[in-house]
């Protein structure tokens, strides 16, 4: 089994990450030693996460995610799919 999950950061940024052991990988977040975006943004807070039956159909969700809006992945989040398709994309910069 594997995740896709999403942390919410003290900056009110969007962390997307996926993993094997999830319990693990919020152990790591937590103690600030998940990656060097959480850990220039501690606490996080784990707000939403999907079970895979594999790691590449995570990692696969994850890269989607990295693709969306800060207000699409509130409306995840929130549990508002109805709203997800009309939520614009990522703008580049």
């Amino acid at each position: 089994m594997a995740w896709t999950y999403i942390l919410r950061c003290n900056d009110g940024t969007y962390y997307v990450g996926s993993t094997r052991d999830l319990d693990l990988r919020m152990t790591q977040h937590y103690s600030g030693l998940g990656s060097a975006y959480t850990k220039r943004r501690m606490p996080v807070e784990l707000v939403w996460c999907l079970e895979s039956s594999d790691i590449q159909t995570a990692y696969a969700l994850e890269r989607k995610l990295h693709g969306w809006s800060h207000a699409k992945r509130e409306a995840l989040i929130d549990g508002r799919f109805e709203l997800s398709p009309g939520l614009a994309k990522k703008r580049r910069k």
